[in-house]
């Protein structure tokens, strides 16, 4: 049998793509924790092409999905959605995201987390974490039958056929019942939660009747009558999703990274996925190719059939951002770079079975991940084994294990908090899960704990001025927080979006956006590591000296309680950090740079310090760190230092009187980061322009010619990166950007943006691409629009 290669790349959520569907080989559905559902159609071949419209749009994530076959009243059948706002939509696919959904199902108490359908049997079965799954009869659209009994979150379900449901829990036991609500038996043969279930299809050798999947990694198969027939192992972490494809194989996704191929027991093919887990996995019955959904935001189609491979361009794209993709180091384990063995492993040795993974330690230090690939007979690169992606630092160790972060947390008065660790690497609903089974606490607290997690490990809090008006559809990974000006929690409950001229206004734009959340200790750490690096490599004039790194402790001591105005240090403890930031080795100054980002928005001393007779923007591009070859990561945290500048009049100043200094140096970011610039690169340039754009029109500048000069240079910029973005949240912020400086300055820049810039062309080329059509950026290019007539 041929490998799956690469079919299509669907782009356009704005977040995880949770749930996928694959009833034809014409039409795909994805649902998303941005609050879509999407119908993708194929336009042509070959190569396969897809264009997708929205077909439902809340505000809250949308978690499972499943489709209701073509019937006499729904001749295109139904789509079926449901997440975080409790209710079950159905809809058919040919419907407007603002038409009227055919059905909602109410009923669930809690999030809707596992749908399937029933053709035959006429009905759709649904699993919620109010602990039940709930049968409701197609065209009757109320709940029919209630099966209780578990005593968990019931994570997946399955209609076997016309007169049976199966459901897994978080309990560990999987439960088959009739469609009357009668339990026929439990299986608790599970040693961890019950994440998916699968019929297995008749012709496979195993002879079983379904598979189930749990978060320790191990497919299990059974028969109806519920006896264990045998085990698969393989995947490294949670299994999320199974399905079955036509010629009797099964196909796995998880957390791992990886979707999988299963010949009876055995893997026959690994795919590495360039994300943290691989949510979703559906097969097409007619032809045999799957689709999957993904952490990274992308919808991928993969086949058998050489005539629906990818281009050769989308290949070589998806191996690349496979290859380069990176890992956090608590994925592997632990790992003694020392013992690993070197490059010349690859081409001496061959791997036991497919997807087995070797560790590599590269003549630069660095350690590679390489899978075999069985059908290649060779080891494919799958990515690069990097530091935590929270903390730029080591671990805090908690009962002999290292974890990212270990939080406090009360939850009863007068007695001592109780210890919840997590890694970013870690779905936030999955560790508090655990943090409750270890304490016996009851299920109730489940999206409250998770809540607390996603809140305390975000990279940045932007635009929202307290926790009651984050959006629903922050990202649970803490990268950065969806930008959503004007958005309530209170819209999360509403059943279609307004329509753009309805929407709140958001133009222009009136408050600064900063980036302020990190892990203080742990980055104060990894600066005090990298200085010993530093020291041990021979340049000891460049380290810092004990009483140094005691002056930068405390200053992060004094940030972290809110006592930097009380500090003695302050000025001399930036320098400090400076000299980290600027003259250490490249590869080492991401701690003083994040520092820096993080002082830039709490004293405006950052901004009034005197840096070996420089100012701050002047000596940190003075170090190149702008300059090719780029070190991605310290542009994007010098950036949004700059942005975060503005949170203080000093810092405000400082940036002003460095205009062009600042926007030279981004551009030449931007142009030394390749063809793709790095999605928080971009996000962290478009919200230094929004802020640029606020302060040009706040404040009496307006009025000012020197703002309009600035404006239309900025306005030029911000057209140019706008078109060939492809980030939906750069895009946005961008139009935010862009749109401030339209409507708050003056007629000049008005007439600038239509005959010199065409941005009229420009907003017309974003609404009919994909990303035009995210309902936040139809309206935003209405106001804009608007504003330019």
């Amino acid at each position: 049998m041929p490998e799956f290669k690469i079919s299509a790349s669907l782009e356009g959520h704005g977040d995880d793509v949770r749930a996928v569907a694959f009833p034809n080989p014409n039409a795909i559905f994805s649902a998303s924790r941005d609050a879509t559902v999407r119908l993708w159609k194929l336009v042509s071949t070959p190569p396969p092409a897809y264009d997708y419209n929205i077909t439902s749009h809340g505000q809250a994530f949308i978690n499972a999905l499943a489709y209701y076959p073509p019937t006499p009243e729904f001749p295109d059948g139904l789509v079926l959605s449901g997440g975080q706002d409790t209710i079950i939509e159905a809809r058919q696919p040919g419907k407007a995201a603002d038409d009227n959904a055919d059905a909602m199902l109410l009923g669930h108490t809690h999030n809707v987390c596992a749908l399937d359908v029933s053709h035959e049997g006429g009905w759709v079965v649904s699993g919620s974490w109010d602990s039940t799954a709930r049968l409701w009869r197609v065209g009757k659209w109320e709940c029919d039958v209630v099966l209780e009994g578990h005593q968990g979150s019931v994570w997946t379900v399955l209609a076997y056929d016309k007169d049976t449901v199966i459901t897994g829990c978080a309990d560990k036991v999987i439960r088959i019942f009739n469609t009357s609500g009668k339990l026929l038996r439990s299986i608790k043969d599970s040693q961890d939660v019950v994440r998916a279930l699968c019929k297995v299809p008749a012709s496979s050798p195993t002879g079983a009747h379904f598979a189930s999947a749990s978060n320790d990694g191990v497919i299990r198969l059974f028969t109806i009558q519920g006896q264990l027939l045998g085990e698969v192992h393989g995947h490294e972490s949670f299994i999320y999703s199974l399905a079955a494809l036509p010629s009797g194989e099964l196909v796995s996704s998880g957390e791992d990274r990886t979707v999988r191929v299963w010949n009876g027991t055995q893997c026959v093919q690994t795919i590495t996925h360039p994300a943290i887990s691989v949510w979703s996995v559906a097969a097409c019955s007619d032809n045999g190719d799957i689709v999957t959904g993904a952490s990274d935001r992308v919808t991928r189609v993969f086949s058998r059939n050489q005539e629906r491979i990818a281009s050769a361009e989308v290949v070589q794209r998806f191996e690349t951002a496979v290859k380069e993709s990176s890992i956090p180091e608590q994925q592997v384990g632990n790992i003694n770079k020392d013992k690993l063995p070197g490059p010349e492993f690859l081409r001496q040795k061959s791997g036991v079975k497919d997807g087995q993974v070797q560790m590599i330690r590269e003549t630069d230090g660095s350690v590679t991940a390489h899978t075999w690939s069985a059908a290649s007979q060779e080891w494919i690169a799958v990515g690069t084994v990097v530091d935590s992606a929270a903390s730029s630092g080591r671990k805090i160790e908690y009962l002999g294990q290292d974890y990212d972060y270990v939080f406090d947390v009360d939850v009863e008065d007068g007695k001592p908090p109780l210890k919840l660790p997590f890694n970013v690497s870690q779905n936030p609903y999955e560790a508090a899960t655990k943090f409750i089974q270890d304490n016996e606490l009851p299920m109730t607290y489940l999206d409250q704990v998770a809540q607390f997690i996603v809140q305390n490990t975000q990279g940045a809090t932007l635009g929202q001025p307290s926790q009651e008006q984050t959006p629903a559809g922050a990202d649970p990974w803490g990268q950065e927080r969806r930008y959503r000006p004007g958005e309530t929690q209170s819209q999360s409950q509403s059943q279609s979006p307004p329509a753009p001229d309805a929407r709140p206004k958001v133009l222009p734009q009136k408050s600064y956006l900063s980036i302020k959340s990190a892990n203080l200790k742990v980055i104060a750490k990894k600066l005090q590591e990298l200085n010993a690096q530093v020291v041990s490599s021979g340049s000891k004039d460049l380290s810092l000296n004990p009483s140094e790194l005691e002056t930068v402790a405390t200053l992060c001591g004094d940030l972290e309680s809110s006592r930097l105005d009380q500090s003695t240090e302050l000025e001399s403890g930036v320098v400090l950090l400076y000299k980290a930031a600027t003259v250490w080795p490249v590869a080492s100054r991401l701690p003083g740079l994040d520092l820096l980002r993080l002082f830039a928005a709490a004293t405006p001393a950052i901004a009034t310090a005197d840096y070996d007779g420089n100012d701050l923007i002047t000596g940190l591009q003075s170090s190149g760190v702008f300059d090719s070859p780029l070190n991605v990561n310290n542009a994007m945290l010098t950036i949004r230092m700059l942005a975060n500048l503005f949170e203080t009049s000093a810092g405000r100043e400082l940036v002003s009187s460095r205009f062009d200094q600042v926007l030279h140096g981004v551009k030449s970011a931007l142009s030394n980061s390749g063809a793709t610039p790095n999605r928080n690169l971009t996000i962290a340039v478009t919200t230094l322009y929004i802020n640029l754009a606020v302060y040009l029109t706040s404040e009496g500048r307006e009025s000012v010619p020197e703002s309009s000069e600035r404006g239309l240079v900025l306005l030029g910029e911000l057209a140019t990166m706008i078109q060939g973005e492809k980030d939906s949240e750069a895009v946005y912020r961008g139009l935010v950007a862009l749109g401030t400086l339209v409507k708050g300055l003056g007629e000049e820049v008005r007439s600038a943006a239509k005959e010199v810039y065409d941005v009229g062309d420009v907003l017309k080329n974003i609404s009919s691409s994909g990303l035009g059509k995210e309902p936040r950026t139809k309206g935003i290019i209405v106001e804009i629009t608007e504003s330019l007539s």
